[in-house]
């Protein structure tokens, strides 16, 4: 290709190969025989053969991705980019666009069931939005719509994320805790400049979005010759450039990092170009990073924003690039764009221009000479209505058949913050090692640039010997990795811990509190980017594994703010949506539902969930329970035990009461009174009566290790009692009916029936001498479960839907009784592991990946639910973390197997170091 008239400047790639990029509907994915169920009758309790591949190492011969890569019609692989991972094509298109759940989705005899929620819920959504003008925790009624668009988010824990799309757009921010923005910020961009023998040549925008302004800009990248490739927190987009010779490999780096408490709260992230030339001439290229202050919306409208170049220097590393500042209230900050300047680099800059104009002063800019004119000096505040924008450009020489590296960085300083109430001053947890005084950018920028390298080792130490294991199938690797975005961009905040926020006379029975929370900080997730609740417990019951496997600190912290918020009260009455009672918003002695709304005062006023009364839910005491004990297995802390002991007993005592005919096992309250929130449960059920039973059996351990008989004689009766009453109420042969309800409703098949049993094994229990529920029983169940709730749904290809009838149709009864939870087909696959199905539960566990990913385009998003057809529920959700139990069983496994005789161990998944799980989960390989 050669050049071309500056004033009309193209894509400098011949028109026959521009062709392919107006091509046909690219190949889909679309999983075989998705449209039926396949009937049966439960008949016997074998485990299923057929389709079994033989045991052996990559036994699951994963498809990969290779529908995604459809449309690729590159040569280029990229610079280093790695095998395993989630990779797509820049011109992929997704055949299936679902629906976010509505009214319009529930059966009549549902929607009847509900009416009176619907219309209270109509009544409580219309004074929050329109008298307190606020966003409702839950807004049924303004879903954030389907975009198939999200990759890997940019940020630490804690200090906000932005998310770069795989498609190349900056399209989802999270600045302002825990509030999402879902916004294309077109602006945001980077910009590819090739020049030969002093003449530019080719200039590309690397987008395939073509605008409305920025127009004199060349849009419209060729995505047919580009891909992205996640394995989260690493992301890789290569882009062929056509008739150049030349490719482009941008790495994205966020220092996420195992069992590290301070690099991994840090709001950077970086942009490593790996710049191949395959061709004989030299040349100079560029890439310029363009970026608005700010989103372009109504926080943006006062004006009042302004950008300053900086320059820093330190240990004999130089950084340049512009500070953009953003002081709007009540959460000011500054984002910094930089570069790293090297002997073989320069760096240039344009301090401000208007990013709704054409852009053509810039684009001619860089045109002319491959470089920003880079004016000293800040520039004029921002007129009210006005945008404002700037770009940093790196410029190297790139010699034949060479290669070169340029390297960006993006870090955003919002120290201080406020919550929705504007209330209580918080500041954020990487403060503590950058300042509160909101001009650390430039130093975060800078330590970012300097330190990159060594994140990558501590990452690729971390991962390695995971994507190493030739055991476990691909599909496995992308999700187990890519699934932790959400700790970092689930609306998370990661605080330091003011001293008067403890309360002395809860706080004074724990004596590792206040060391906990003022060493580690405070920690907070969202239940989902659309359901607006930090720490929802119920859930994080599922997800927790992640945390507590990687950084159980953090875990720990959460924990004991948990046990703060138990021994708390709060006698304001309010009315709940579902039943229309008037009850407390927070009784004491029972576990909270959440922590709180980040449109509130969340620590401060707990409980945003107004759907139940969750003081009666069955299942908050019961998972605090099983959390600290599993916590203390798998961290050794018994200070920590000793501690969430009192606490215990309290919840305990409480959940008594519900079992009202003292036959050892609580009964449910014939209404939905535990996580399953829309799913009815009346009498004994296997789910919550499965849990009383494990969390009575772990009062049994904790009370051996804190040396109270009298309490282990107390629970160790009540365990004998209700392990009969379990079995004689629930069990018919074949798996645990749902409840005690009449039929057909009873006779459901749960898919999270062994929820118990899962947590149990989870923290070395469940067998043996500390069994509760009889294995054949368990294993008979799940193979139930899998014959029926993942094989005869939907032809196996999308999970296990939560509840099935015995003749083979999925469960209707209620709004979330034929739906799929991908965190509980997680955890469902992590109990299948331990109890030896390790096929059947990476089968399971597949089908959930392979409709998420690669079918329904919800990368980043991965929702709570989706149905076989038609729609999903609750975008970004806590529970799929759970992945992280899967991985733990996986390890417990190969512990087992490695400290059998080698005669013994057979083949299937290779065995790993002879740790146990407490000394496995410290070490983060």
């Amino acid at each position: 290709a050669g050049t071309q008239d500056p004033e009309n400047m193209g894509t400098g790639v011949p028109a026959s190969e521009q062709t392919s990029c107006v091509k046909g509907d690219p190949q889909v994915y679309c999983s075989g025989n998705a449209g039926g169920t396949e009937s049966g009758q439960v008949t016997d309790c074998e485990s299923p053969e057929n389709n079994r591949p033989p045991s052996e190492p990559g036994c699951s011969n994963p498809k990969d991705s290779g529908q995604l890569m459809a449309s690729y019609e590159g040569k280029a692989k990229g610079y280093q980019v790695p095998p395993f991972g989630w990779r797509i094509c820049l011109a992929h298109e997704f055949a299936e666009k679902r629906k976010p759940f509505n009214a319009n989705n529930i059966s009549l005899s549902n929607l009847i069931k509900h009416l009176g929620m619907g219309l209270r819920y109509l009544q409580w959504w219309y004074r929050k939005t329109q008298v307190e003008k606020k966003t409702p925790f839950i807004d049924l009624i303004n879903c954030v719509p389907l975009r198939q668009i999200y990759g890997c988010p940019l940020g630490g824990i804690g200090g906000g994320t932005i998310t770069r799309g795989w498609r190349g757009q900056f399209c989802r921010w999270q600045l302002n805790p825990g509030m999402y923005q879902h916004q294309t910020v077109i602006a945001d961009q980077f910009t590819v400049c090739l020049r030969r023998e002093g003449k530019t040549v080719y200039q590309q925008v690397l987008s395939v979005e073509r605008p409305s302004v920025l127009r004199s800009w060349n849009w419209g990248l060729c995505g047919y010759f580009a891909f992205y490739h996640a394995l989260y927190p690493r992301a890789w987009t290569v882009y062929q450039l056509p008739g150049q010779n030349v490719t482009l490999t941008c790495r994205q780096i966020t220092p996420i990092l195992p069992h590290d408490y301070q690099d991994s709260s840090l709001p950077v992230g970086v942009f490593v170009w790996d710049v191949e030339n395959e061709g004989d001439e030299a040349l100079d290229v560029s890439i310029m990073f363009s970026m608005r202050n700010g989103l372009g919306g109504g926080d943006d409208a006062p004006g009042g924003l302004w950008n300053e170049p900086f320059c820093l220097e330190r240990d004999g590393e130089t950084v340049q690039g512009l500070l953009l500042h953003h002081p709007t209230l009540p959460n000011p900050y500054t984002m910094a764009v930089a570069a790293r300047l090297s002997v073989d680099t320069t760096v240039t800059h344009v301090t401000a221009f208007d990013p709704d104009s054409t852009g053509q002063q810039v684009w001619q800019d860089l045109l002319q000479d491959g470089q920003l004119d880079s004016p000293a000096g800040r520039s004029t505040p921002s007129q009210k209505g006005v945008g404002i924008a700037g770009a940093v450009c790196v410029t190297g020489k790139l010699p034949p058949r060479g290669q070169c590296r340029l390297e960006f960085s993006l870090a955003w300083d919002m120290p201080r913050i406020m919550f929705g109430a504007k209330g209580q001053v918080y500041y954020r947890r990487y403060t503590r090692f950058f300042g509160r005084d909101g001009n650390a950018a430039p130093a975060l920028s800078h330590y970012a640039l300097c330190r990159y390298t060594e994140w990558e080792e501590k990452i690729s130490a971390w991962q390695s010997p995971i994507l190493d294991d030739r055991s476990f199938p691909a599909w496995y690797k992308s999700a187990l990795f890519n699934e932790l975005y959400f700790l970092a961009d689930g609306g998370t905040v990661w605080l330091e811990v003011p001293e008067d926020s403890l309360p002395e006379d809860l706080a004074g029975s724990m004596c590792q509190l206040r060391p906990i929370l003022r060493e580690y900080g405070r920690f907070g997730y969202l239940e989902g980017q659309e359901y607006r609740m930090y720490n929802t417990y119920d859930v994080h019951f599922y997800a927790s594994f992640a945390l507590v496997m990687l950084w159980p600190k953090l875990e720990l912290s959460l924990q004991y703010d948990m046990a703060l918020a138990t021994l708390r009260e709060d006698p304001t009455r309010r009315q709940y949506l579902m039943s229309g009672v008037m009850a407390p918003v927070k009784r004491r002695n029972v576990i909270p539902h959440d922590i709180g709304d980040p449109d509130d005062e969340p620590w401060l006023r707990i409980n945003a969930y107004v759907v139940h009364d969750t003081a009666d839910w069955k299942d908050l005491n019961l998972k605090f329970v099983l959390q600290v004990y599993r916590d203390y297995y798998l961290t050794g802390d018994q200070v920590f035990l000793r501690d969430m002991w009192p606490v215990c007993l309290a919840v305990m005592e409480s959940e008594m009461k519900f079992d009202k005919d003292q036959d050892g096992l609580i009964e449910n309250g014939g209404y939905a009174d535990q996580t399953y929130d829309g799913w009815v449960t009346t009498g004994p059920s296997a789910y919550c009566g499965g849990l009383w039973l494990a969390a009575v059996a772990v009062m049994v351990q904790m009370a051996v290790l804190c040396g109270a008989q009298d309490v282990q004689d107390k629970f160790s009766s009540i365990l004998r009692r209700g392990q009969e009453a379990y079995e004689r109420l629930l069990w018919n042969g074949r798996y645990y009916n749902y409840d005690c309800s009449p039929p057909p409703q009873s006779c459901s098949i749960m898919s999270d029936q062994c929820a118990g049993q899962w947590f149990l094994r989870a923290s070395g229990l469940g067998e043996g001498d500390t069994e509760v529920f009889p294995t054949p029983h368990v294993v008979c169940a799940l193979q139930t479960i899998f014959e029926f709730n993942v094989r005869a749904f939907a032809g196996g290809a999308m999970g296990a839907v939560n509840g099935m009838q015995p003749h083979g149709v999925p469960d209707r009864s209620s709004v979330q009784s034929d739906e799929v939870w991908v965190g509980v087909v997680y955890g469902l696959a992590a109990t299948m592991i331990q109890e030896g199905l390790t096929w059947e539960g990476f089968q399971t566990a597949e089908g959930c990946y392979r409709t998420v990913w690669e079918r329904l385009g919800l990368a980043f998003q991965t929702p709570e639910a989706y149905c076989q057809q038609r729609v999903f529920r609750s975008l970004a959700y806590m529970r799929p973390l759970s992945i992280w139990a899967m991985q733990l069983a996986l390890q417990q496994q190969q512990h087992k197997k490695a400290s059998k005789p080698i005669a013994e161990q057979g083949t299937g998944l290779s065995t790993g170091p002879t740790l146990g799980p407490n000394e496995a989960m410290a070490n983060p390989k």
